[in-house]
């Protein structure tokens, strides 16, 4: 089975147990070759309260795991302008491993807690 297809199901399985409120939004991470990306959720008035991408970072040339750390740490920032302090962490599908990580960990350390 390709592994896009495998991310795939294991993202649906997420998702059917994962979900955000307006208290507690669902913070997502995709990864793409390129970058990771980020976006705070609203599940209940599905609509995207922050985001973050890579083309915020300004043509910094850093390594993927040092950009996911970077964009963690905004991500957190966005979220607590928002008035926002506690998400719940939908992975994607992805393991909780390498550019992940280092992401779920810069936006704990910048203050969401999950």
């Amino acid at each position: 089975m390709a592994y896009n297809k495998q991310r795939s199901r294991r993202h649906n399985r997420v998702r059917a147990k994962v979900e955000g409120s307006t208290e507690r939004p669902r913070l997502v991470v995709f990864r793409s070759n390129i970058g990771i990306y980020g976006q705070i959720i609203d599940d209940v008035t599905r609509k995207t309260i922050a985001s973050v991408a890579p083309i915020e970072l300004k043509d910094q040339k850093l390594a993927k795991v040092a950009q996911a750390e970077k964009l963690g740490k905004m991500i957190a920032e966005k979220a607590l302008a928002a008035k926002i302090n506690t998400v719940v962490f939908d992975r994607g599908g992805y393991q909780y491993h390498g550019r992940i990580k280092a992401f779920a960990d810069a936006a704990r350390a910048g203050g969401l807690v999950f």
